[in-house]
């Protein structure tokens, strides 16, 4: 990246060979100035300026269901700095927006609900991500030059979100807070334990999830071709796919039958009945109600991509819930006091959280971060395919290598903005394609929209108002997709005899983990009176073993380093098609 040739192209940069360098480079900066306000001034006072040739009845109207293929001419694409009208700049950002809101409300959704937190803080939660969620995608879309070539930001539509990651290992965190006494909790009368609040346990994570993001910062300066042969697709496809199976376990299927706290698993007193005996129309954990408003909201999402515009397709995540809400509502499910408690305008900092730094979660916290250094580079990837940006050579890397710096510095700024690290985001991918816009002013016409809605405190309160069932069918497909996206992944591979094996290795742990989620929770009760120290690195691997993802991650990593590669796959491949040939011929016969 500190290549010569790489060097030149610079903005910025100054060729002092030449006696006139300084001045032929002062006068073009004032002729760019003044092309950029004629610019501006013709797209406001103009009708090209304003709506462009851009097909917006195609983005706009369903096809008909049996009216068999329309032939339509696609609309142009718009590359990253091409001019874009600004009716469809503004739409472009308004539906990458939207398709991101689903996964950006639902990690403080659940994080709120595990730490049984008040429903002021937790709308301040929903508020604090979207806010910190448009400041620091709009770092990534800028691409910030650094010194030595370096650079801050991918330069494409990167926007960044609450990686699922994070969700998934601070829930196997707060689990220990809980058990080792960290975070109080009352023992029924029956043996039911009910846990107390604890935001404290939220501002542990905060602490250090901000300390362990130098690492991905450091990550951020090694070459992409050393951390993808540390990290391939036989690794990162695996941490996907347990991500979403996990989530899908653990959040999404237990919220769709009434919710994930105590009326699932222990449903006495209060939470005898789901998602408590204080809500409007509580019932009993799976009930037909609870389930159907699910499926409906399932359903919804399903449909809009079978008869839905391609607007309504980005966002048909948002025409779920917008679905499930109108009719649980009108059947009396909603309770809306999280909507009038919720305060008319917010921003960062309204609430606070005590900052600090649990030691067990240490390890755990560099695992993620790891992790999301390997998203990202997927992620980035994804994206420039998309924007029909080279996905080779120097500039490439250098896209790859602000991306991983801008996430880095991301995990560090959102827990100063009170929010659980925020890394690159891959679903608003689908919108890029769809629509033939990768043009970054959609992008930060995204951001704007993201920062609206955090600093309206009302779109938080009705976020925190929609039942646990209709919250739990959107998230269970969406669980789902990263589920999907993992099995992606892992289909690059050529799956040798080897990759199989390696693959196998870690989903043993993986799977194990997820279908027997306890089995590492005993693992050192038979250590006597450890040391502080030694009691938080035992806590430390066990959080790393209960969590699916960082078990299987670890294991395919370990594997695949040691394992030698295999050179002659061509008569492996052979051996395969001729076996598979033969079982053709015996179910012929």
């Amino acid at each position: 990246m500190s290549s010569p040739s790489f060097q030149k192209t610079q903005p910025g940069s100054i060729n002092h060979s030449s006696p006139n360098a300084l001045e032929s480079q002062v006068a073009p900066s004032k002729s760019s100035l003044h092309k950029r306000i004629s610019s501006a001034k013709r797209k406001v006072t103009t009708k090209d300026g304003w709506f462009g040739d851009y097909d917006y009845a195609w983005l706009c109207i369903p096809p008909l269901p049996f009216g068999g293929k329309a032939s339509r001419r696609l609309p142009p694409f718009y590359s990253l700095d091409a001019d874009l009208p600004l009716v469809l700049a503004f739409s472009s950002g308004l539906q990458h927006a939207l398709a991101m809101l689903a996964g950006l409300i639902t990690p403080p959704i659940i994080f709120a609900s595990t730490l049984n937190l008040d429903s002021a803080t937790s709308a301040y939660m929903i508020s604090a991500s979207l806010i910190g969620c448009g400041i620091l995608s709009l770092v990534q879309i800028s691409r910030v030059p650094l010194l030595g070539g370096y650079y801050l930001g991918t330069g494409l539509i990167s926007v960044v979100g609450t990686s699922f990651a994070t969700l998934s290992t601070a829930n196997a965190i707060f689990d220990a807070m809980y058990r080792d006494g960290t975070c109080s909790s009352i023992v029924g009368s029956d043996g039911s334990v009910i846990r107390n609040a604890c935001p404290d346990a939220y501002g542990k994570v905060l602490g250090t999830s901000l300390v362990c993001s130098f690492l991905e910062m450091f990550l951020a300066f090694i070459p992409p071709r050393v951390l993808k042969r540390i990290f391939p697709p036989l690794v990162t496809g695996t941490v996907v796919l347990l991500i979403g199976a996990s989530l899908i376990g653990s959040s999404g299927v237990p919220n769709w039958g009434g919710g994930s706290n105590n009326c699932q698993t222990a449903p006495t007193g209060i939470f005898a009945l789901c998602p408590s005996t204080l809500a409007p129309r509580p019932l009993p954990w799976g009930s037909p109600e609870f389930i159907g408003l699910g499926f409906l909201s399932f359903i919804s999402i399903v449909l809009t991509e079978l008869f839905g515009s391609p607007f309504l397709k980005n966002i048909s995540i948002i025409v779920g819930l917008a679905v499930g809400c109108i009719v649980s509502g009108a059947a009396g499910y909603i309770d809306g006091s999280s909507i009038s408690s919720a305060p008319p305008i917010t921003f960062l900092w309204v609430h606070t959280f005590k900052i600090g730094v649990y030691p067990p979660a240490i390890l755990p916290m560099l695992a993620v971060y790891v992790s999301l250094a390997m998203e990202a580079i997927g992620d980035i990837t994804a994206s420039a395919e998309c924007s029909r940006v080279d996905v080779r050579g120097i500039e490439f890397d250098s896209r790859v290598q602000g991306g991983v710096l801008s996430d880095g510095l991301g995990g560090f700024l959102s827990a100063l903005f009170t929010v659980t690290p925020l890394s690159i985001f891959a679903q608003n991918n689908g919108v890029i394609a769809m629509t033939r816009c990768a043009n970054r002013s959609a992008g930060r016409w995204c951001c704007a929209f993201l920062i609206l809605f955090g600093i309206l405190g009302k779109i938080s309160g009705v976020f925190l108002a929609i039942p646990n069932p209709v919250i739990g069918g959107v998230t269970t497909f969406l669980f789902a997709s990263v589920a999907v996206s993992g099995i992606r992944v892992l289909s690059l591979m050529e799956f040798t005899r080897r990759d199989r094996f390696v693959l196998a290795a870690a989903l043993s742990f993986g799977i194990g983990d997820l279908l027997v989620p306890k089995i590492f929770t005993e693992l050192f009760n038979g250590v006597n009176n450890p040391s502080t120290g030694l009691e938080g690195l035992l806590t430390s691997i066990t959080i790393i073993l209960s969590t699916p993802f960082l078990a299987a991650g670890i294991v395919a990593v370990i594997m695949n380093l040691v394992l030698p590669q295999e050179h002659d796959t061509q008569e492996e491949n052979s051996d395969d098609i001729e076996s598979s040939l033969d079982d053709q011929k015996e179910v012929s016969a």
